[in-house]
């Protein structure tokens, strides 16, 4: 497993000496820092598991830095040092988060134990996975079961749901954390060329084979090779991917020797594998060679308490390294927590950083949102006879059946045009069409294309 990284904060230098002496000849990786803002221009940089400072410091005091790092990323975990005396102040960090602090002079056995205990709390997913969800947190747990063992994984989820994240931070929880890992989609390369990509060749092996290659599964020997978009796979190289799987050893195109590999094998699709093998799309042998442990990744509208954590983390992503201090209005705000996001996490991070690159003085309003997050036509009030479109059920009726009757109405204002009503209802004409079919709605419409709507 990866070492695990520790940020030492204190403004005198023969503490951060003795600290990182301790704590680098127990095989962490140290980085130390002489004041608060220091420590945050690293932290800002690069990522760590654990950050250890003193409480009173020139400048910004250890409190302070806690408070900047909370606001940063509230997934570093803080351990405060203090003077005696300082009880108070240590009990307000608590308070403010910290995982815990220690009273000087310490010894070394109980500075250990506490960093311990405090890393064996954290996981890698918890500093790369942005989540507050229980759907989300229910993903973690299972990762963490099964990151260590060398057994191929198939994870699933739709397009833009993170299923690279997920693979990278397996592999980074595993004991070939400090290995390589490679990742390769199977729908964005061309499957005569897929082939030599993943089992390299030899001279001559086709036209414009130059010189011999090394494919991914020799590159990542001994490390972690991703397949994304698995069920993208000609059903010819589904057979070679099998018997790599299988004989852990690979033959190169044009070559006939066999070369032994040791690669753990992460795979992902956005298809229903076991339906492909049904229609012979998808060997059933590697399906299941595939399918040993799975993971499911719920899309984001079935995880919406994680999308204002995740708007704040992309805002902060996409300003880091400048001082641009971006605020997000309330109109935009609402419009970005209630979207429902048919590109999940990659449409908000698109988003996010297209509003900030359009926003005027570091302000993001609806404006600077993608059209097809902000509603294009106005929503009447009431119609010509006086009844509102829009109002609260009455108790006991279901959200579908609001849903439902909203549809209808829209439908028989616009004499049941698909772009109008879609419009009307503020949602696209895909997602429109959709619920027609899901709720048994007649569409009495003449159109056949969608008016560019998408």
């Amino acid at each position: 497993m990866a070492r695990k990284s520790i940020l030492v904060v204190d403004d005198e230098k023969n503490q951060r000496e003795i600290l990182e002496t301790i704590l680098s000849g127990e095989g962490y990786d140290v980085t130390t820092a002489s004041s608060g803002e220091a420590a945050m221009k690293f932290v800002e940089s690069r990522r760590f598991d654990l950050v250890l400072t003193d409480l009173k410091m020139t400048g910004m005091s250890g409190l302070d830095l806690l408070k900047e790092l909370t606001n940063f990323d509230r997934s570093i975990i803080v351990i405060l040092l203090t003077a005696h005396g300082s009880v108070d102040s240590a009990v307000d960090a608590l308070r403010l988060g910290a995982f815990d602090y220690l009273q000087k002079p310490y010894d070394s056995e109980k500075l250990l134990e506490t960093v311990s205990r405090a890393l064996n709390k954290l996981t890698a997913l918890d500093t790369e996975i942005v989540s507050v969800s229980p759907e989300m947190d229910k993903v973690k747990k299972l990762i963490l079961k099964i990151a260590k063992s060398n057994s191929t994984v198939l994870i699933r989820g739709e397009s833009g749901t993170g299923k690279e994240l997920i693979a990278r931070s397996m592999h980074k929880n595993s004991l070939r954390g400090n290995e390589t890992f490679q990742a390769v989609n199977c729908a964005a390369i061309n499957e005569n060329l897929l082939e030599s990509e993943l089992f390299g060749h030899e001279k001559g092996a086709f036209t414009g084979a130059v010189g011999e290659k090394k494919g991914l599964f020799e590159i990542a020997n001994n490390g972690t090779l991703f397949l994304d978009e698995i069920g993208e796979l000609d059903i010819a190289l589904q057979a070679k991917l099998l018997r790599a799987l299988q004989e852990k050893e690979i033959r190169r195109v044009g070559g006939v020797k066999e070369i032994p590999v040791d690669v753990r094998v992460l795979a992902a699709t956005n298809r229903d594998l076991l339906k492909m093998t049904e229609e012979k799309r998808f060997r059933e042998d590697l399906y299941y060679r595939l399918n040993v442990l799975s993971i499911e990744i719920p899309p984001l509208r079935e995880r919406r308490t994680d999308i204002p954590a995740l708007i704040e983390y992309f805002v902060k992503k996409h300003t880091r390294g400048s001082d641009r201090k971006i605020e997000i209005d309330a109109s935009a705000r609402e419009l970005l927590e209630n979207y429902h996001y048919p590109g999940n996490v990659r449409q908000l991070e698109s988003a996010i950083e297209r509003a900030i690159l359009l926003c005027e003085n570091d302000r993001i309003t609806s404006d600077d949102l993608p059209p097809e997050m902000v509603p294009t036509g106005r929503v009447p009030s009431s119609s010509e006879n006086g009844d509102e479109l829009f109002k609260l059920p009455p108790e006991g009726v279901s959200f579908e059946d609001v849903e439902k009757s909203l549809i209808m109405q829209a439908m028989e204002r616009t004499d049941g045009n698909i772009t109008k009503s879609a419009k009307l209802l503020g949602l696209t004409f895909r997602t429109l069409q959709y619920r027609l079919e899901k709720f048994g709605i007649k569409k009495d419409q003449t159109e056949n294309e969608e008016d560019g709507d998408s």
